[in-house]
């Protein structure tokens, strides 16, 4: 009897040491298990975040092959540069075992390079701009010099220019232009064959800022076949940086009040007129202050 309940108490033990060793094996499987897929997700990221230490290196090579400057200096190192991104690169490339260290000193290190890079740009950006500046400035040099050379007497008149451009406080303006053909009695003729003159009517319009005293006003009249009508090569006048012919002008006295003129074209010595458009064109300070058009039949 003493034996039965000795084997019953020895298989209990038994048992319990089966139950708590498969418990045991149980929870360490699990462990395994969850450590093993913790392990595979920190492999997963840094396989990630390899990847993207290579893309950014490539991006970096890419970069530097754009950066271009006529500096030896820099060029030379810029060249040491991009063979460290190239040598980080390859590197990367073969290490087949990434731990979290490595990853840390990639990263550490791909941010120098950026950051070397980016130097590079604002001191690349910053000769090129400078370049551009001195490129500018000896061609400016080089145009002043052949103006200087070539254009004396245009110096001076481009200096009375600019002198009374900025002293012009205000441009004159006109009203009531029109253009018209007379006859030999001074009446107002349609017909091209009738007209021995063209009066050109106009009002200076009140400016109390304009220049007063005396001015010249300038008429150029362009016949239907755009020749324009003047009676010498001589007659011109200065219109921006040009010597223009004029057809007629007339010297006014401006006080800075409505003021009618009217400049005539006398055609009595000239080729009969054609019929067509007439293009009529104003000009005072050298500014064109009007247009206006008739016609002839």
């Amino acid at each position: 009897m003493d034996d039965l309940k000795k084997m019953k108490a020895k298989e209990r033990r038994n048992n319990i040491i089966v139950i708590a060793l498969a418990a045991i094996l149980i929870v360490v499987g699990v462990l395994y298990f969850l450590q093993n897929r913790e392990h595979r997700g920190i492999v997963s990221e840094l396989k990630a975040e390899k990847d993207s230490i290579q893309m950014e290196l490539s991006g970096l090579v890419v970069g530097y092959d754009s950066l271009q400057t006529e500096n030896d200096t820099i060029n030379e190192q810029l060249f040491v540069a991009q063979a460290k991104v190239k040598d980080l690169l390859i590197e990367i490339e073969q290490t087949k075992k990434v731990s979290v260290e490595k990853i840390n000193s990639y990263q550490k290190q791909v941010t120098t390079l950026r950051s070397i890079m980016r130097d590079f740009v604002v001191q690349i950006d910053s000769l090129n701009r400078r370049n551009q500046e001195l490129l500018a400035e000896n061609l400016e040099v080089k145009e002043q010099y052949k103006r200087a050379e070539t254009e004396k007497q245009q110096l001076s008149e481009e200096k009375e220019r600019l002198e009374r451009n900025l002293q012009r406080a205000a441009v004159l303006q006109v009203r009531e232009l029109r253009a018209e053909a007379l006859n030999s009695r001074n009446k107002e003729t349609r017909f091209a064959g009738r007209a021995n003159r063209i009066r050109v009517y106009f009002i200076i319009n009140e400016n109390i800022t304009a220049r007063r005293g005396t001015k010249d006003i300038y008429v150029r009249i362009m016949r239907p076949d755009q020749l324009l009508m003047s009676k010498s090569a001589d007659n011109l006048f200065k219109f921006e940086d040009l010597r223009i012919q004029y057809s007629a002008m007339r010297e006014v006295v401006y006080e800075g009040h409505d003021l009618p003129v009217a400049i005539f074209w006398d055609n009595s010595n000239e080729p009969e007129l054609m019929s067509g458009t007439y293009t009529v064109d104003l000009f005072a300070d050298g500014n064109n202050i009007g247009t206006t058009t008739f016609e002839l039949r």
